[in-house]
């Protein structure tokens, strides 16, 4: 029996703890439970239609059925599995699990409506897409949020420190670290926007999509009607109109891109945090008795944004080739899209890793407000630009090759040389005072407004 210590996947052995959250949408008990969900609500809704052989149904007992997917545990999922083992067809023994359960409840005369008109496909591409609805509701979302909670949460308790910016990693002008966060938490706040308006759509219209069984069996039946307001409704996805005998996957590759371009996001915070970790603008918190290097006991590492970056990048491969492959299918349908869709779990497992991690590594950052000051101090030519484009007010004569010329040939730029450097300009005594009043500390524009 695997075990956390016998595993395969650290996602269910190193990182179980984190992970298991999402069992409940995406293993394969929780799969049978979907499917046992779809079955059932099907049948309801086929004896709400009514069909002529199902208006004399006892409504009262649809409790009971729903009570079937409700309740769902281990062992009607390995009642299933052992079906299965007979059948090679997991789907056909959810409905020979259901048809037992009439006969159980003693509405076995009804059996036949179960699975009524349907392909395995209008079962599980139903269910997936709840599956994935359900576990980025419930799991994912909230937890990305609690990141950008504590991005905003940092924006605002930095928003007056300043820092030297880095753009192609030299010195440029001066931000605040507050702002920087605030970058990271807009970026994210917009993607899961996005992610929220996207649909989870869903098929559901027979062996190749044209309802060819609903409608010989019966064919005034709006059938068409009748499956949105399944899907739609009840479901609580949205059913696509035109499809073969699977669904298209758009939709849901419209959501792993999403997905996708969060994680990179990520990334890009995990890999500015750790430079300024490496710039020492934040030392970390020490836990007693953590190890930083088995042989330099001094060290105090960035693990956590590593260890996120790391899961974001396995969470990518997995989501992109989602993307690319699933909404290809050889005419009206191939089984390539089968064994990929029961892996959509996995890049939310390590979306979850990744997510925790960082929010353990934004615990433990420490403002270090002297190294930042001291980089600033250090960096007096970054006001250059403030003091050319005054200049340039003024209609002072080539400001920029001025300062182009002091910056580069003057050696180290210091505050004293830039004083020496104002003082000597042909300006107004005000305008001298005004270039005087600028500094690495407080030149960094309308970052709080």
């Amino acid at each position: 029996m695997l075990t956390p210590l016998t595993a395969v996947s650290p996602v269910d052995g190193r990182y179980q703890s984190k992970t298991a959250p999402l069992s409940g949408y995406f293993s394969e008990q929780a799969l049978i439970a979907y499917r046992v969900k779809v079955e059932v609500e099907y049948f309801i809704a086929l004896c709400r239609l009514p069909l002529p052989q199902l208006t004399d149904f006892n409504r009262s007992l649809f409790g009971e059925l729903r009570n079937l997917y409700l309740n769902f545990g281990e062992d009607q999922a390995k009642r299933i599995k052992e079906t299965e083992r007979t059948t090679n067809h997991d789907v056909k023994a959810v409905e020979y699990f259901l048809r037992e359960e009439f006969d159980r409840l003693g509405i076995g005369h009804y059996k036949e409506f179960i699975h009524f008109g349907l392909t395995s496909q209008d079962i599980n591409n139903t269910a997936m897409p709840m599956m994935l609805r359900d576990a980025l509701n419930d799991v994912v979302v909230p937890s990305l949020t609690r990141i950008g909670i504590q991005l905003r949460q940092r924006q605002t308790d930095w928003k007056s420190i300043p820092m030297l910016a880095r753009t192609h990693g030299q010195p440029a002008s001066p931000t605040t670290l507050g702002k920087e966060f605030g970058v990271f938490a807009e970026r994210l706040e917009t993607q899961l926007s996005t992610l929220r308006y996207l649909p989870h759509m869903g098929k559901f219209g027979g062996a190749t999509g044209n309802f060819n069984a609903h409608h010989v069996a019966y064919p005034t039946v709006d059938w068409v009607a009748f499956a949105n307001v399944f899907v739609n409704d009840i479901l609580g996805l949205e059913r696509q109109q035109l499809t073969t005998q699977i669904e298209h996957y758009d939709g849901m590759a419209a959501i792993f891109d999403n997905l996708s371009r969060i994680n990179t996001l990520l990334t890009d915070l995990c890999r500015d945090i750790w430079a300024y970790v490496s710039l020492e603008y934040f030392k970390q918190k020490v836990k007693a008795g953590e190890v930083g290097s088995s042989a330099m006991p001094h060290k105090v590492n960035p693990i956590d944004f590593e260890n996120a970056e790391g899961n974001l990048g396995i969470a990518n491969a997995l989501l992109t080739h989602f993307s690319a492959k699933l909404p290809i299918s050889r005419l009206q349908r191939d089984l390539t899209d089968s064994t990929v869709t029961r892996n959509i779990g996995m890049p939310l497992a390590h979306m979850l890793i990744a997510n925790e991690s960082i929010l353990k590594g934004l615990d433990k950052l420490l403002l270090n407000q002297a190294k930042l000051a001291a980089d600033l101090d250090d960096n007096w030519a970054v006001v250059a630009e403030a003091i050319q484009t005054i200049l340039r007010r003024e209609n002072y004569p080539h400001p920029y090759e001025a300062l182009k010329q002091l910056t580069r040939t003057g050696g180290h730029i210091t505050a004293e040389t830039l004083k020496n450097f104002i003082d000597q300009l042909n300006v107004a005594s005000e305008v001298k005072n005004e270039l005087l009043q600028i500094t690495p500390h407080n030149y960094y524009g309308l970052v709080s407004e």
